[in-house]
């Protein structure tokens, strides 16, 4: 299907500098099971712009990754291909058009039977790559790290915001959605909780920050196959100041990765996502955190899923 994807993307910089001896551009997406594509999409931010230019920064910063991790082994032999940047510059300010793109070209990946990892952008995208994950697992949760809940129902007059992602989640998609390092609540989001309760479970920073005793009670939550998006707000500004509504109190990079690999361990995950990036010119450290998180999310597929 490399094919009529192409006609959608810009090409870009590859993930990471690996060594591989792929002969063409069609060898390496039929021989790679991870698929890279970013989304440069900020059309409904409502603070700090700027989020269009994460995928370009955590692609710039994965060059410099040490291709073996100390734990994963080599992870970059599970073949990663870049197919580039979505191609969203005809229809950037009608939002529901980017998310349908987003939906067409995940389709044709997920077809493949790639695990596809999605780079924003901010997180109005993820609803379209959700959505083609959900036309192929009836069953699916997604496992969202985030400051906020995203469970508007609209905001700034539109229903495809990225403060209303995960309400598009729950409401046009039909999947459950458990939230963890949350920290910025709305009484409207709130109410639909309440409502919702069988379909929306949040893990608050404030109760979970400094343990990891609501491990359990999370993964209970996830039905067997989980999509996981990560808010890189969802990060303590300590480690994650890059990004368009930074909040204080967040999660830390040790914690979050031990979670994370009890997912993969226990769950199967068929793609995941990482947005909001918002690259501040000067310092490049989230841009690396950005990358070492996709980096090491590959590497438990590869570890346990591949």
């Amino acid at each position: 299907m490399l094919k009529k994807i192409r006609r959608s993307v810009l090409s870009s910089r590859q993930f990471g500098a690996f060594n591989y001896d792929f002969r063409s551009e069609i060898d390496a997406y039929n021989k790679s099971k991870i698929i890279i594509f970013g989304v440069p999409f900020d059309g409904t931010v409502s603070y700090q712009s700027g989020s269009k230019k994460g995928p370009n920064a955590i692609l710039d910063a994965s060059v410099n990754i040490e291709p073996f991790d100390e734990e994963l082994g080599n992870i970059f032999k599970v073949g990663i291909f870049t197919i580039g940047n979505l191609n969203i510059e005809e229809f950037y300010t009608n939002e529901e058009k980017v998310i349908h793109e987003i939906y067409n070209c995940s389709k044709e990946v997920i077809r493949d039977n790639k695990f596809l990892v999605t780079l924003g952008g901010e997180h109005s995208i993820s609803q379209g790559v959700i959505k083609a994950y959900k036309s192929k697992y009836k069953k699916l949760s997604v496992l969202q790290l985030d400051a906020h809940l995203d469970l508007l129902n609209e905001f700034g007059g539109s229903r495809y915001n990225h403060a209303s992602v995960m309400r598009r989640v729950v409401e046009d998609i039909g999947c459950r959605v458990t939230g963890f390092g949350i920290r910025v609540t709305s009484q409207e989001e709130l109410e639909f909780i309440k409502k919702n309760k069988n379909f929306v479970s949040v893990f608050y920073a404030k109760n979970i920050y400094n343990n990891n005793l609501w491990y359990e009670d999370a993964l209970k939550t996830l039905e067997d196959n989980v999509y996981i998006t990560l808010d890189v707000d969802g990060f303590d500004t300590s480690i994650m100041p890059a990004t368009g509504t930074p909040v204080p109190g967040g999660m830390g990079w040790y914690q979050t990765i031990d979670f994370l690999k009890k997912v993969y361990e226990e769950r199967n995950v068929v793609g995941f996502d990482v947005v909001e990036l918002k690259p501040n010119v000067g310092n490049e450290a989230p841009n690396f955190l950005a990358a070492n998180l996709v980096y090491k999310n590959i590497g438990f597929y590869k570890k346990f899923l591949c």
